[in-house]
């Protein structure tokens, strides 16, 4: 596995000119035409918190401390989430006309649309870590192991992306079921809610959610200041490595089929 693993790195780096090319291409074109350009990917959640706060301060932000930037987190980690394995999802097809008529590694598609997603979400970081600030909550070293839940979601998302991507290659439906899918994602991550009400067999029940998982990692560290216990850290790896692995399994096994479908 790990000599596979280096074989994809250098394949990469082969063709790193192309990979950035296709970066650019991709971070461009999702503002193509647009008045306010990339400042879109930090209003989006902005906006969406607006409308969150408006609706939900009143039924339960009188109990929770912080409750705007609970609310932001998880907004932040959701939205990373949903644009990067929404565009992971599309890569192979938008991109059928490039790998159709030249020998390069499908994969490489996949990759740039998440590392157009992860530069927004690091954008939004920025916004994020400002209102941290201007609630009060003071930023201490902790704020580092941040890196861990975002390279974790990031296997993650790449991983996810794999399984959509093929999975839409052969079939057109999966767009519409995935987007049904990341609308219960978004009410079963709690992204606006706390659990705390809930039965705590219930609240277990949360954990099976890896969105959920790296939410609440923001949380901990940000809000509490508390640095997960190693089981959890366990766990957000756990999930990232469970469907790399399946991604990477469903690619290597229907690799020579994408030709025929596109």
């Amino acid at each position: 596995m790990l000599e596979g693993f280096k074989k994809h790195i250098e394949k990469l780096k082969k063709r790193r000119f192309l990979f950035e090319e296709l970066v650019k291409r991709d971070f461009k074109k999702k503002y193509k035409r647009t008045v306010l350009g990339v400042a879109w990917s930090m209003l989006a959640p902005l906006l969406t918190l607006l409308v969150m706060a408006v609706v939900f301060t009143q039924f339960f932000g009188r109990s929770t401390p912080h409750y705007i930037i609970y609310m932001f987190a998880g907004n932040l980690v959701f939205f990373y989430y949903r644009e990067a394995t929404g565009g992971g999802m599309r890569a192979l097809v938008d991109n059928a006309g490039i790998f159709s008529k030249i020998n390069v590694p499908k994969y490489m598609f996949l990759f740039s649309k998440n590392v157009s997603a992860l530069i927004n979400f690091l954008l939004t970081m920025v916004i994020f870590l400002t209102f941290v600030a201007i609630d009060g909550i003071a930023f201490s070293f902790k704020f580092f192991m941040l890196v861990y839940p975002v390279v974790c979601l990031l296997v993650f998302n790449i991983g996810l992306g794999l399984i959509l991507s093929a999975l839409y290659l052969f079939f057109k439906d999966t767009q519409y079921l995935y987007d049904l899918f990341t609308l219960m994602v978004m009410y079963l991550s709690a992204i606006f809610y706390p659990i705390d009400s809930f039965p705590n067999y219930l609240q277990q029940l949360f954990y099976i959610n890896p969105v959920f998982v790296y939410i609440t990692y923001f949380r901990t560290i940000v809000i509490h200041n508390t640095v997960p216990s190693l089981s959890y850290h366990l766990l957000c790896a756990f999930y990232a490595l469970l469907v790399l692995l399946i991604g990477s399994y469903i690619y290597k096994k229907y690799n020579y089929k994408f030709l025929y479908y596109v």
